[in-house]
């Protein structure tokens, strides 16, 4: 190797240690920065000539690579602060240093703007939207938040679990609209909601006929509330349905007669409501799903009904599932949209484009997009973010080797230096 070429060599470490400075530099820039994917210098010698004799023409800084390993969780307690757990990308559209596209990000310190969920530098985040029939659409669309109030939704059915003392005895007096608790065995009641949004008490009472395993259901209303069916003159409550239910012996249902009521309340429009009491056995049912007829006293173990009165949203819910949902003031929570989280063949692929984002390349392999939680895609973690994966000690040890390194490969260029001056020195 002449004494130029050792020259030459030692530049090119100089270039190698200089760029993998730059990198380190880069890191412990991004310490603090959300999401951040620390990089590696990759190295490569550099062949002189194919001879057995001669040696290599120094090294060089090949690539950039960023480790995608998962960064830890912060908490911060501020629901729209979203971090991924796992592998996957939030997915984003917007323009970035004036190109449009689809963006890809780890970084989750989004916010609703405008009614659209976004991150800092106002891309919109992608997900598949709500249908109302219920899950979501198949296409990708920006996440949306309709902030208007959430119209009332008519109650059509109302569900109860419970248990009818099979040693109840018969009232004495036929059931009376005008003394219900005193003509019958047990009763229940809960609130169902008309058209309107305006709530109103229904009251389930439960008479055991003299058939030891047959009993009548009556379902009263106030007398004041209804308009269809029309009360009788001075009624305190109006029937607005009522049905059977039979027990085998065993305590299971075994037949229930369909029992719904068609009831206009005030002024609203006229409403169905279904009382749905179980699974008879006699339509293939177990029989234990709903009322029960045991020798345990009678209560009710759960109720429930799909009405609700109009609400003003108050706040948002995201799922681990990256289901976004709106919790309205009516107590009523749901479902927006569920955000989509892109999987790549090679991570380290992807493009960087800054701002936290990269974007596809022909290295990454085209995204495989889907739900959260699905399909080996990361869980979305709501109210964390996902802090930079730097490690400063790692860091400033890569430093001080590549500084080191520098370091030698100077030292080659001066002691080269003097071996020239040496030959300069020979002629005198």
């Amino acid at each position: 190797m002449s004494v130029n070429k050792t020259m030459n060599t030692g530049i090119s470490g100089l270039k190698a240690q200089e760029q993998a400075l730059g990198v380190v530099s880069d890191n412990i820039a991004n310490v603090n920065t959300v999401g951040f994917k620390h990089s590696r210098a990759l190295f490569e010698d550099v062949l002189g000539s194919t001879s057995k004799t001669a040696s290599g023409s120094g090294a060089r800084m090949t690539r950039t690579q960023q480790i995608f390993t998962q960064g830890a969780l912060q908490n911060t307690g501020v629901t729209t602060d979203l971090a991924l757990s796992g592998d996957g990308f939030f997915v984003m559209r917007g323009s970035v240093d004036g190109a449009e596209g689809q963006y890809y990000g780890r970084a989750g310190q989004f916010n609703f703007q405008d009614g659209y969920l976004v991150n800092n530098d106002g891309l919109r985040v992608q997900g598949y939207a709500a249908l109302p029939q219920g899950g979501f659409a198949n296409g990708l669309g920006d996440v949306e938040l309709n902030a208007s109030a959430l119209s009332p939704n008519p109650t059509t059915s109302m569900e109860m679990t419970a248990n009818l003392d099979a040693n109840a005895t018969p009232p004495t007096a036929p059931f009376d609209v005008n003394d219900p608790a005193a003509t019958s065995n047990f009763s229940t009641s809960m609130t169902v909601f008309d058209p309107q949004g305006n709530g109103h008490s229904v009251d389930v009472y439960y008479v055991k006929t003299t058939n030891p395993n047959e009993w009548e259901v009556h379902v009263l209303a106030d007398a004041t509330e209804v308009s269809t069916p029309a009360p009788a003159p001075g009624d305190d409550y109006v029937e607005i349905s009522t049905g059977t239910l039979n027990f085998d012996g065993d305590g299971l249902l075994q037949n229930a007669s369909a029992i719904t009521a068609n009831v206009t309340f005030g002024n609203a429009t006229s409403q169905a409501i279904s009382l749905d009491l179980g699974d008879p056995t006699s339509s293939g049912g177990t029989g234990q799903l709903g009322v029960t007829q045991y020798g345990a006293p009678s209560s009710v173990a759960s109720q429930s009904q799909d009405g609700y009165a109009s609400g003003d949203l108050v706040g948002v819910d995201i799922g681990a599932d990256g289901t976004v949902s709106g919790v309205y003031s009516n107590g009523e929570t749901l479902a927006i949209a569920q955000l989509a989280i892109a999987k790549f063949q090679a991570n380290d692929g992807l493009a960087r484009k800054g701002s936290n984002v990269w974007a596809e390349s022909r290295d990454s392999g085209a995204p495989a997009i889907g739900p959260a939680g699905a399909g080996g895609r990361a869980a979305v973690v709501s109210g964390a973010i996902e802090q930079s994966t730097v490690d400063l000690t790692a860091q400033f040890v890569d430093m001080i080797t590549y500084q080191r390194a520098f370091s030698a490969n100077a030292k080659t260029i001066t002691t080269a230096d003097e071996m020239l001056s040496e030959v300069v020195n020979l002629k005198r």
